[in-house]
């Protein structure tokens, strides 16, 4: 996050170490008993704060710097049974210019998280700078806590039931798009990908919206049905299946939780007999909602189940 403006670095480190007091996934290690993974929460320690200053040079120098400096904490890794697995940096460009970077490692935070710790450290930092003590509320439940609870529930006939959806409904299911590419698959993949952005005009959103309403849908069923159109069309295939992350926190209590809640589900639709679009989104829709009631169970399980054929590749 680039901030503009003066920036105590020492309270902002006093900030994040609430934040991280507050919630025990972000002091929490990861080793080993008997060849199995235990968690282990660490006391709350203050958390320290790397600052890191520019060399000089005009402002796009200096921004590339900063630039360099973020790659290279993406870069490092972590130590899951040392800690600690959260990390802050802050560049400094000039005297009222700062890059703060936030890295945490994906076993203890999502995307969600992301949103909770950065506005927890805003609100931490703008009453301590206000010389208030920051007054959090206090979490109903810590991360550990749902972890066991989670383990507990999804057993017996919840685990069946759970289960006996996914098993019906990914019978016979490939799982395998495949996009007439101009050149050939890399055996291995390598990950080096790029991204397009573009933006959809504000009036085709509204119709969207518009169309999604009609159908008792929403807009991200009827963005998927038509993402689901153009992967038919391109593979030539009338059972589209794709996977999508879902947030995975249907409770209040865990709304305001850092954690690795996120969940991935196989969203499958037969786009056969040549479907008007409503219908097909109807289609989406109900696929949809049956997966969304069904998200609880992780999809590694799903994938130990099933047993598809893996691909590197892929």
């Amino acid at each position: 996050v680039r901030v503009r403006g003066g920036l105590d670095v020492g309270v902002l480190g006093e900030a994040l170490s609430l934040v991280v007091e507050r919630h025990e996934v972000l002091r929490t290690v990861f080793g080993e008993v008997d060849g199995s993974p235990v968690q282990v929460v660490l006391p709350a320690e203050p958390v320290g704060v790397e600052l890191v200053e520019s060399g000089g040079g005009s402002l796009g120098e200096r921004l590339a710097w900063a630039r360099g400096v973020v790659g290279r904490e993406v870069g490092r890794g972590f130590d899951l049974s040392v800690g600690p697995l959260v990390r802050l940096v802050v560049a400094r460009l000039g005297v009222d210019d700062h890059v703060v970077v936030l890295t945490m490692h994906h076993i203890v935070t999502d995307a969600w998280s992301q949103g909770v710790v950065w506005g927890e450290l805003s609100r931490a930092y703008g009453e301590l700078i206000a010389g208030r003590v920051p007054v959090l509320a206090e979490l109903p439940v810590q991360y550990g806590d749902f972890a066991v609870w989670q383990r507990e529930w999804l057993s017996g006939s919840v685990l069946a039931e759970q289960w006996g959806y996914w098993e019906q409904r990914l019978a016979g299911v490939s799982g395998v798009l495949e996009l007439p590419g101009d050149r050939p698959r890399l055996p291995v993949a390598s990950f080096e990908g790029g991204a397009c952005e573009w933006r959809i005009p504000a009036d085709v959103v509204e119709r969207a919206r518009a169309l999604a309403e009609c159908e008792n849908a929403t807009l991200f069923m009827v963005l998927l049905a038509a993402f689901k159109v153009v992967l038919a069309r391109y593979c030539g295939v009338e059972d589209v299946v794709v996977g999508s992350p879902v947030a995975n926190r249907p409770r209040r209590e865990l709304e305001g939780l850092v954690g690795f809640f996120i969940n991935t589900l196989v969203l499958r639709t037969d786009v056969s007999g040549d479907p008007s679009f409503r219908a097909l989104v109807g289609r989406v829709r109900e696929g949809a909602l049956g997966a969304f009631a069904h998200q609880d169970l992780p999809f590694e399980y799903l994938v130990e189940r099933l047993q598809p054929e893996r691909d590197l590749s892929r």
